[in-house]
């Protein structure tokens, strides 16, 4: 009963700091909103995951009339991914390219809603190591969460870029000095297989960088936000026949992760203790290690500390040029599995048949545009031009 109690009062603290740092937020007329259903969020144990967790966590689904189950974790992309499919789950956070794998190669309509964060990911590996750039990575053995995902695609960038060889191959199999091997490991896993000398190094969303780097001595190779400066990771995700049928629910939940980002953005240290297992517990990490990945990174690990870019970051709105940016560079990639359908995708038909931008758009205009999140163009404040610079 004691503990009840206690995490009560945590929840009414969090939803009271919530709406007092925010303070554009006027008080919502609650309408009676029927939901067609209650809604079912699935997640892996990430920082990826936190606008949607956040929104749960300070009630802001339940603000925009919404019931919403508490969000189920699962232990890979694999499984969040084939539970998507079997309708487990109506919004999840998805690497982005894994969306597109759905629609355009398995022929899902799958639709991406929003931006779920900015960077939020680093290659790892330990403090003893000689590797201290993508130039040391030959020869040597790097885990990825998925084929399909940012880390992979940001990671080939980084081996072709010093003229390097991905390749997928048994660890055992023997590597020639050019070679990168890459393989598939549970986000969970990594950090062990690094400490066990099982792999040379992993790149993989946070918190698992900032576990290995308190726990294990381990130390950060390079964060993905210093090569491709504020890059999409995660999007959120729905089916496009689910979009269709609930419009109303789906702007409602939108509004609420809008709200949850911005929240995040002004919270940090609040944010690291609402997911962590010292306050409602929907990552299994101390806060110790959650408030690492909301810091900024010191200068000293970053080769572009003028970007100013956060180790994780928050910014929902799906730029075309990144979308576009990301399908080129996937036609590029190495993956396990017959990738001719990337090859005839024309980029640009398929980034703007990916995404839908309708209902963030709205849940942004509410909240007076996207200079509350980022610096932009106050002429076009929805375009950018990506920056990348490898090193």
């Amino acid at each position: 009963m004691e503990a009840h109690s206690q995490s009560g009062s945590r929840r009414q603290f969090l939803k009271t700091a919530a709406l007092t740092c925010s303070g554009l937020f006027l008080p919502r007329v609650l309408t009676a909103f029927a939901a067609s259903e209650t809604l079912r969020i699935g997640y892996l144990p990430i920082t990826d995951a936190t606008p949607l967790l956040v929104a749960y966590g300070l009630g802001y689904f339940s603000e925009e009339g919404l019931s919403v189950e508490r969000p189920v974790m699962v232990r890979s992309w694999e499984i969040l991914s084939e539970s998507f499919l079997a309708n487990k789950f109506n919004f999840t956070h998805m690497l982005f390219p894994i969306p597109m794998w759905m629609r355009y190669k398995q022929k899902i309509p799958v639709k991406v809603l929003a931006w779920d964060h900015t960077n939020g990911s680093a290659i790892t590996v330990m403090g003893d190591s000689d590797i201290y750039g993508f130039k040391d990575l030959g020869g040597r053995q790097i885990a990825v969460p998925y084929w399909y995902s940012m880390h992979n695609l940001i990671l080939q960038m980084g081996i072709r870029a010093h003229g390097l060889t991905p390749v997928i191959r048994p660890q055992s199999a023997r590597l020639e000095k050019n070679e990168v091997n890459l393989f598939i490991l549970p986000p969970p896993d990594m950090p062990t297989a690094l400490l066990g000398n099982k792999i040379d190094g992993y790149i993989v969303a946070d918190p698992f960088n900032a576990l290995a780097e308190i726990k294990f001595k381990a130390r950060i190779m390079r964060f993905s936000g210093d090569i491709w400066k504020n890059h999409p990771c995660c999007v959120i995700v729905a089916h496009e026949d689910f979009i269709h049928k609930n419009q109303i629910l789906v702007q409602k939940a939108m509004n609420a992760l809008v709200r949850a980002q911005d929240w995040c953005i002004r919270n940090p240290g609040e944010t690291a203790h609402l997911l962590s297992r010292d306050g409602e517990g929907y990552l299994p990490f101390p806060k110790e290690v959650l408030a690492r990945v909301f810091e900024h990174p010191k200068p000293d690990q970053l080769v572009h500390p003028d970007w100013n870019a956060a180790r994780i970051g928050f910014q929902p709105f799906p730029f075309p040029s990144a979308t576009e940016f990301i399908v080129d560079q996937m036609k590029q990639t190495l993956v396990e599995g017959d990738t001719s359908f990337l090859k005839e995708l024309d980029t640009a038909t398929a980034a703007a048949g990916l995404v839908d931008e309708t209902f963030v758009g709205k849940a942004l205009d509410e909240m007076g545009g996207l200079k509350r999140f980022c610096h932009c163009d106050i002429e076009k404040p929805y375009t950018r031009e990506e920056t990348v610079e490898i090193n």
